[in-house]
């Protein structure tokens, strides 16, 4: 076998194609064996190949921004507290650590190391959300990490092909799902067993007796085609901020861009302080959602891997709200992280104003549902069916330059909405609407995405409990260069009453949860919206009459 420097460039291509096709057959693998609905049905997940120095090489297409690029950094934690020269076929390693994984105890991260004829030649890693950690559950109501679930530290899940079920006794006693935590764990432990099988099938076949040369390769084309990319922008300072809603108070967003000629740094010094409850950001999540928001608009051709993110450097304070340091409770960190790519998309507007999008709903709305002993208050559940289930849904994107923007669409995580009939399956619930909500989208040029409207309540009458985790609901998504404001969302009863948008609350028995998700901003004047856009959103049920008057005139009656 020969060294991967010895391939022609027309080999080197089929060879990285070839990776492509390996991690996206690992993530496909990952998806069909998990148990969580989350992973099986809406690809909260990230799969991706490195090489021995721990740098990622190729990534999925398959999978989520904040877990994938958090991941890039979480394999250099494992090698750093692994011995590498001790390990073997059949070892598999895990962590849930939010500080050295994917930013919160839900997501499990796993490391195989990957040998050809006896030698390490690359590691594979994957990551998923799995149904439950145990402590008070997936929510933002934790003051502490340490009460929001069990944390592994990085160790063996298994050792020489034997699994570590002391680890798997110590989960299955802490956790309110066991069964589905346990097959999650060796569905990611499969995912990347494919992904080594069919790498080293693959080196074997082009001769290969290491990955170093071809690694180099792929790092140094990608860092060389960013760096290209980001020299022809104009170079600069631009800084932006953003409010949204936090959990007790508002928190702001502040971000100070610097281009320049070897890359792009973004600095959130200015943003809001750690919180006291659960929807503080680790470092590592902050940096993958940030620098996602830069790949957005610049080089989103190149490929995604430790060369292209190199040149994009993402800090903050410790102590801010998007650098929390342990014990910080972090559980709902997705609330505030998914909000950075906006902000920085809202520091590339100075720059490149014709190029981005208005700022969208952002983050999932994706409450946790429950039903069981001392789950619903003081309220009788009596002998209806208990259970726990995860939902991902989504409002409205902004809109976007020459389109409008997309709803009921997840952006910036990209996973997918869970379907009803799914969720009506696992768990004892009923989904009475499901719809979207028309006048959500902010007005302009181009309408913001619309948000959407779901009616949920429990199949058997009974009471249950909503973990909300939603945003947007006091602090708009605002439009961009005259766009409007899109309209806020709102979690409440059926019967009227109105519910936090964050933390644990009851639906009484007989009663339904309505969410009523927010929409995306407006892009450009709404001045310029042509008429006959205007009359095919009434015409489509999108407006209102009244918003078509209020917000576009005698546009609506053309």
């Amino acid at each position: 076998m020969s060294s991967s420097n010895n391939l022609s460039e027309i080999d080197r291509q089929v060879l990285w194609n070839r990776l492509i096709s390996v991690v996206e057959e690992q993530a496909q693998t990952l998806i069909r064996t998990a148990f969580s609905n989350t992973v099986r049905e809406a690809g909260d997940l990230s799969a991706g190949v490195f090489d021995l120095k721990g740098r990622m090489l190729a990534q999925a297409v398959t999978g989520t921004p904040g877990h994938v690029n958090a991941m890039a950094a979480s394999v250099g934690f494992f090698l750093d507290e692994l011995d590498i020269q001790g390990m073997a076929p059949g070892d598999v390693f895990i962590t849930n650590d939010p500080w050295k994984g994917t930013g919160h105890l839900n997501d499990f991260t796993v490391l195989t190391p990957t040998f050809l004829d006896g030698q390490l030649v690359a590691f594979f890693a994957s990551t998923s959300h799995v149904a439950d950690v145990g402590g008070i559950g997936f929510g933002p109501d934790g003051r502490q990490v340490y009460e929001e679930g069990i944390n592994i530290p990085i160790m063996p899940l298994f050792q020489r092909g034997v699994l570590n079920t002391h680890l798997m006794s110590i989960l299955q006693v802490n956790v309110r799902e066991p069964l589905p935590v346990e097959g999650d764990l060796h569905a990611l432990a499969a995912c990347n067993d494919i992904g080594c099988r069919r790498l080293v099938a693959t080196m074997q076949e082009f001769g290969l007796a290491d990955l170093d040369d071809m690694a180099d390769y792929i790092i140094e084309n990608s860092h060389a085609a960013m760096l290209a990319e980001i020299r022809e922008l104009p170079q600069g300072v631009y800084e932006y901020a953003m409010r949204c809603d936090g959990y007790d108070k508002p928190v702001d967003l502040v971000a100070r861009m610097t281009i320049g000629n070897e890359g792009i740094a973004i600095d959130f010094t200015g943003t809001s302080p750690v919180s006291s409850y659960g929807i503080n950001v680790p470092l590592t999540y902050t940096q993958a959602y940030a620098s996602f928001g830069v790949r957005c608009i610049v080089g989103s051709s190149v490929p995604n891997n430790a060369g292209s993110l190199a040149p994009i450097v993402v800090t903050a304070p410790e102590g801010s709200i998007v650098n929390a340091p342990r014990p910080c409770a972090v559980s709902a960190r997705h609330v505030i992280g998914q909000m950075l790519p906006d902000v920085v998309l809202g520091c590339l507007g100075h720059a490149l104003p014709d190029r981005v999008p208005a700022e969208g709903s952002s983050s999932l709305w994706n409450p946790v549902l429950l039903g069981g002993h001392g789950l619903v208050g003081d309220a009788d559940y009596g002998d209806a069916t208990p259970f726990a289930i995860n939902i991902f849904h989504s409002g409205g994107a902004g809109a976007r330059p020459g389109r409008d923007g997309l709803s009921a669409t997840a952006f910036p995580s990209g996973v997918r909405n869970t379907p009803v009939e799914i969720n009506e399956t696992i768990a004892p619930i009923v989904v009475w609407r499901k719809e979207y909500r028309p006048d959500s989208g902010g007005p302009g040029r181009y309408r913001g995405g619309l948000g959407q409207t779901m009616e949920i309540a429990h199949a058997q009458g009974a009471p249950f409990a909503i973990s909300a985790m939603s945003d947007r609901v006091t602090h708009p998504a605002r439009g961009r260069f005259g766009g409007g404001d899109a309209a806020t969302g709102a979690v409440r009863l059926r019967d009227g009453g109105p519910l936090r948008a964050k933390g644990r609350q009851t639906i009484p028995a007989g009663d339904s949860l309505i969410l009523e998700m927010p929409g995306g901003g407006g892009l450009g004047e709404v001045r310029d919206r042509p008429g006959q856009d205007v009359e095919r959103d009434l015409r489509d049920g999108l407006i209102s009459e009244d918003a078509a008057r209020r917000d576009y005139g005698s546009k609506s009656t053309s």
